[in-house]
C-alpha cells in the first residue's frame, strides 16, 4: 500500500457547487439529476460551507406521503442555502495524503472533504469522500 499517496490522485475533481445566494431547491436538482451526495457551497469564489443528500433529505416529506410535493417546495422555498449548510467546513490540501484523510473522516460525523489548492487555501480543486477512500483501499487488496 502507498502510504504517503496524496488525496488529489482519488479526489474528484468535477465539482457540481452552488452559490450561497442560489435557491436550495437548486442544490437539491443537483443532487437528483447528478447523483451526488455533497455539494461544496461558494461566495463568490471562496468555500463557505457545504450542503449534504441528507441535510435536503431531512426536509423533504414527498417521499414518505403520497401527494406532499407541494409541501417540500414550500419548505424549500422557505429556507435559505446557508441555514441549511455546513459553515466552515474541515478541509484538506490536495497534497495532504489519503492516510489523513482517512483519519479524519473516520473520527468525524461527515463523509466529504473539501480539497483546496496546496498555495491558495481559498481555492477549491476538488472533493474526497469516504467513499474514494474506501475504493482506493479496495483497489490495493
Amino acid at each position: 500500500m502507498k502510504k504517503k499517496e496524496p488525496v488529489s490522485t482519488i479526489m474528484t475533481r468535477m465539482i457540481h457547487k452552488v452559490q450561497i445566494n442560489d435557491k436550495l431547491s437548486h442544490a437539491l436538482e443537483l443532487v437528483r439529476k447528478y447523483g451526488v451526495r455533497h455539494i461544496p457551497v461558494i461566495q463568490d469564489k471562496q468555500l463557505v460551507g457545504i450542503i449534504s443528500k441528507t441535510d435536503l433529505n431531512r426536509l423533504t416529506f414527498s417521499t414518505m406521503f403520497d401527494g406532499e410535493e407541494d409541501v417540500d417546495e414550500t419548505v424549500f422555498d422557505m429556507l435559505t442555502i446557508s441555514q441549511v449548510m455546513s459553515h466552515k467546513p474541515r478541509v484538506v490540501k490536495a497534497s495532504d495524503t489519503i492516510y489523513q484523510a482517512a483519519k479524519i473522516l473516520s473520527k468525524e460525523e461527515f463523509h466529504a472533504l473539501p480539497v483546496v489548492d496546496d498555495k491558495d487555501e481559498s481555492q477549491l480543486i476538488g472533493i474526497v469522500t469516504t467513499t474514494d477512500v474506501i475504493q482506493y483501499m479496495l483497489k490495493q487488496y
